[in-house]
């Protein structure tokens, strides 16, 4: 592990690639009044020429998105593509020889780890805050007004209103996660969503045009013995499922929270993680077979994936 002196010099280097992002909405009031509404957040620099990764719920909706880089130069940005299920955005500006954030390995995080979260907490001005902390757990399931999302990394580090988007990184100084959640009231609760998962979402953007992830509109968690005796489920793994999206395809092939997985198209899925494998290696408009088990039953559904909202 580097020594105190240089993981200062790290983060130092790293904080050049965090962006602080202001967007402007447009609102009805009561009395149907178009009102701006002011937001903020964070972002980092994913490649020189001007690509930015923040989060989906940061510009989602924005007439106008302001982008402050480390040398305080404000410049206008452009949405290119979102991924609404999992709360990631590419923004474009105008820009060229940015310092960029590097880039590390998700599906390498072990509980424990050191990691540090940069942002602009609070919309502070002076450059980025960070913060330190460990990886507390992974794979958490988390469920917001409208949304549910999955393989999250929990982390202790601070994370406050105006981090979203901005980088979770270890002590190379590599970006292993984007900071997207803080549960209200809870201490030392962070979540933030895996670059690797993040760059999926990221080059099907910058390749279509748009977010082609294979979706089928489920949540849900690993069925553990204790999760099992708790519910009185007929199984002992696979994945509970939690949350059908409307008008998704499990909803439309009748699959029903409280239902637990167990295969697809013959291959077992003990974890919400067998469950993201499985369908991101299926092709949208692909036909697959889901094995479930609902109540003391036992039986198959068919259904088609189809490309992420």
């Amino acid at each position: 592990m580097p020594g105190e002196d240089e993981i200062l010099d790290i983060l130092e280097s790293v904080n050049k690639s965090v962006v602080h992002i202001n967007t402007v909405r447009v609102v009805r009031d009561y009395y149907h009044r178009t009102m701006p509404l002011q937001g903020s957040g964070s972002g980092f620099t994913l490649e020189p020429e001007g690509y930015i990764v923040t989060n989906a719920h940061v510009v989602r909706q924005a007439r106008k998105i302001g982008v402050v880089l480390w040398d305080n130069r404000p410049v206008e940005g452009t949405i290119m593509g979102l991924c609404r299920s999992i709360d990631v955005a590419l923004v474009k500006i105008e820009a060229d020889g940015l310092p960029s954030a590097r880039l590390g390995d998700s599906d390498e995080l072990r509980v424990g780890q050191r990691v540090y979260a940069i942002g602009n907490p609070f919309g502070l001005v002076g450059g980025p805050t960070v913060t330190s902390g460990v990886v507390s757990a992974l794979d958490r399931s988390i469920q917001s007004r409208t949304e549910s999302f999955t393989g999250l990394v929990q982390t202790d580090a601070a994370i406050n209103p105006g981090n979203s988007g901005g980088p979770l990184v270890d002590t190379e100084g590599k970006v292993v996660a984007i900071n997207t959640a803080v549960i209200p009231y809870a201490q030392g609760i962070g979540f933030a969503i895996p670059i690797n998962t993040a760059m999926e979402c990221v080059q099907q953007i910058k390749t279509n045009g748009r977010a082609m992830r294979s979706w089928v509109g489920v949540y849900g968690v690993t069925v553990t013995p204790q999760v099992a005796s708790y519910y009185n489920l007929g199984v002992d793994r696979g994945v509970l499922v939690t949350n059908v999206v409307q008008g998704s395809p499990a909803e439309k092939s009748r699959l029903t929270s409280g239902d637990v997985i167990t295969a697809i198209d013959r291959a077992h899925v003990r974890s919400t993680q067998d469950l993201k494998r499985e369908i991101d290696g299926k092709r949208v408009g692909e036909r697959i077979e889901l094995v479930i088990v609902r109540g003391r039953e036992r039986g198959t559904i068919q259904l088609i994936i189809e490309g992420s909202p």
